[in-house]
């Protein structure tokens, strides 16, 4: 026991970092997605366009830090499109498809179906008689 009681005990010493760390030019995904939306059918080939620009301009960009600035970034409209591939040449060739308005392989083109609200009931007590209607 310390002189006021304390339990504990603490050993500090200095911090070694590891050598060998993966590096970030390590990641090897299968598969890399890019998602792109629009208020309309013109809108998302606008997007494509635009994207497909970008990358021609800079060739500092990895497939994946796109695929996840994509999806993490921007807003999610009604008009949506996903462009897979296992390479970056895969990936602008799906791009380039979708500003021409061809299904390329390795894209996929849809939008917002409206449907009927359904609600999900827990079950943990807060029932009441006529809820759900």
């Amino acid at each position: 026991f310390g002189i006021s009681g304390t339990n504990a005990h603490v050993i500090v010493e200095q911090f070694v970092e590891e050598e060998g760390v993966a590096s970030e030019a390590a990641i090897d995904l299968p598969v890399v997605p890019w998602v792109l939306s629009g208020k309309s059918a013109e809108a998302l080939r606008g997007q494509a366009a635009r994207l497909l620009r970008y990358l021609g301009q800079t060739s500092d960009e990895r497939a994946v830090d796109v695929g996840f600035s994509l999806a993490t970034s921007r807003s999610v409209l009604e008009h949506r499109a996903v462009v897979t591939g296992h390479d970056e040449g895969e990936l602008l060739a799906g791009l380039t498809a979708l500003v021409h308005g061809d299904a390329g392989r390795g894209v996929v083109v849809g939008s917002v179906r409206t449907g009927k609200t359904a609600f999900l009931f827990t079950g943990q007590g807060a029932q009441r008689v006529g809820m759900g209607r």
